[in-house]
């Protein structure tokens, strides 16, 4: 049987992939001169919710 909490911890994974992606999109169409300055922090804001999302995923494996 499934841990409770997996189906909370799928919902918040969607999420999180669904926040990366619009901030992804953000920052591709930011990616020129003068914005690509704030191109680049929300490339890196991209990099850390995926390792956010990466490290949920693990979690989420862990309860079984």
């Amino acid at each position: 049987m499934s841990h409770p909490e997996r189906a909370d911890l799928s919902s918040v994974a969607t999420m999180l992939r669904e926040l990366t992606d619009r901030v992804s999109a953000s920052a591709e169409r930011l990616d020129r001169e003068p914005t690509h300055d704030v191109a680049g922090s929300l490339f890196e804001v991209e990099r850390a919710l995926r390792s956010a999302g990466r490290a949920l995923d693990r979690a989420t494996r862990q309860l079984g």
